[in-house]
């Protein structure tokens, strides 16, 4: 609505909204999108050297005749923006003072020193429009009448006001509440669930077992409060939890986004259920995280550090920016009706990477295939220990009642361990503590998997510490 206060803003706004609309009906074609992406490369550079005080310093060299000859190619050569420049520069970094955004947040601090995001209109229209166009089709899959739970982490995230948005632009209500908060808790938001019959849920994974264990408790069956979707941000989310969720809840779960607070929006669902690319907002490479030399697409896709560059001149635009997380980009759908975006699959963080055995596993592929065997859990943690130099595997599992799982499963996850990592692999039953709630506000790792070969690290003691906090209120 504070775009009609603004005939420049409600006329950008139109625009986002019918380009948006156009690509997602099929209606850009390659070469106009390759254009569209290159001339903004060359206004967000210039808009960075311009105003950011970082930017004018790494990339002040660029004058009119270098931008005019910009190439993907000659883009590729210009150096990194890195997550120890955004904590080292912290204000510098941005292009517009916070005044002239509209509100302010900042990333959580828990791994690292907290670093300002502020968003300002053309932030908030560019992004959530995405949003709004592709979850619609999910919505719409979902029935009518929706009232929608919001669940994000703090006042200074940007969860509620993004997610508030979009559902107001196609037509829901919402109540946002935080679980975690000790004004709310899970006690309240499980009765105002009831109270207003909410059909959807925006939220971490985490936080859905969660829920789904307090309603357990409190003597309520999960499956019939009416829920018919939840849609999955800020930890990863493969599709074996996905199914393990929904199962329990009796409603499909999506993965609904990838995002960070630095980087914005950088995957949406569609309503395949698939996390696609926005190519109108954002350039996407993906390098080897070692080299930082773009990885060739192999067998229909690309794998590695996914770095990525904003399309759109707000508060702090960056420029290929290192996100630290592993992905795969699978190639535009084929074919008429296909969807024009490239598939976007996380696959957790480059320092995620364990070794087990000798080989290097990503989180994706360690709870892929943990949960694709796990039908019925309602949590699990990972135990890793060292015996007589192999490295084996404990999977600790919460199920509803301490009911075993179904038969043959513990020898399937175990024969599949043995297969993949060469890790021998027990099965314990449990009740999980906090820490495994940590995953959005620290890491998957911290939050999921116990290393005992070697003593706990940083984010581990964070997870640990706040698993502490959350249990004692």
């Amino acid at each position: 609505m504070f775009t009609i206060f603004d005939d420049r803003l409600d006329a950008f706004a139109r625009r986002t909204l019918d380009d948006h609309r156009r690509f997602d009906s099929g209606g850009w074609q390659q070469e106009e999108l390759e254009a569209r992406q290159l001339a903004a490369l060359r206004d967000t550079l210039r808009y960075v050297t311009e105003h950011s005080p970082f930017y004018r310093e790494r990339l002040g060299g660029l004058d009119g005749t270098a931008l005019a000859g910009l190439t993907f190619d000659t883009f590729a050569e210009l150096p990194f923006t890195t997550k120890d420049d955004l904590r080292g520069r912290l204000m510098d970094m941005l292009s517009k003072p916070v005044h002239e955004g509209w509100v302010f947040y900042e990333t959580t601090g828990t791994t690292g020193r907290a670093t300002p995001c502020p968003r300002d209109n053309v932030d908030s229209i560019v992004n959530n429009t995405a949003l709004t166009v592709c979850y619609d089709h999910v919505f719409r899959a979902h029935g009518d009448n929706h009232v929608i739970g919001v669940m994000g982490p703090n006042e200074l995230h940007s969860t509620g006001d993004t997610f508030g948005d979009v559902c107001r632009n196609l037509g829901a209500a919402h109540a946002k509440m935080w679980p975690h908060s000790p004004v709310v808790g899970f006690a309240r938001a499980l009765e105002v669930i009831r109270q207003i019959s909410v059909t959807g849920v925006f939220c971490t994974p985490n936080v859905a077992m969660s829920m789904a264990k307090e309603a357990v408790a409190a003597g309520l069956e999960p499956r019939e409060l009416g829920i018919r979707f939840f849609m999955f941000t800020g930890e990863l989310a493969t599709p074996g939890l996905l199914r393990n969720i929904g199962d329990v809840w009796g409603a499909t779960a999506y993965n609904c986004l990838y995002a960070s607070q630095e980087a914005s929006i950088l995957g949406a669902v569609h309503g395949d259920g698939r996390l696609r690319t926005v190519p109108l907002n954002v350039h996407y490479e993906v390098v080897d995280p070692e080299t930082g030399r773009a990885v060739p697409r192999r067998d229909g896709h690309r794998q590695g550090e996914l770095v990525i560059t904003h399309l759109y001149q707000g508060s702090k635009p960056l420029v290929r920016y290192r996100t630290g997380d592993l992905v795969r980009l699978y190639a535009p759908d084929a074919g008429p009706g296909g969807y024009p975006s490239e598939v976007l699959l996380p696959l957790g963080r480059v320092r995620d990477l364990i070794d087990l055995n000798g080989r290097k596993v990503t989180a994706y592929e360690l709870e892929s295939l943990i949960l694709s065997r796990l039908s019925g859990a309602m949590d699990y943690q990972l135990v890793i220990d060292r015996v007589d130099g192999t490295d084996v595997l404990t999977v600790e599992v919460e199920t509803r009642g301490g009911a075993p799982l179904a038969p043959g499963t513990v020898e399937e996850l175990t024969a599949a361990a043995r297969e993949s990592w060469g890790c021998p692999l027990t099965v314990a039953y449990t009740t999980l503590g906090g820490v495994t709630t940590t995953g959005a506000m620290v890491s998957w790792k911290a939050a999921r998997v116990h290393d005992r070969r070697q003593a706990p690290d940083a984010e581990r003691q964070v997870a640990l510490a706040m698993a502490g906090q959350r249990q004692g209120r």
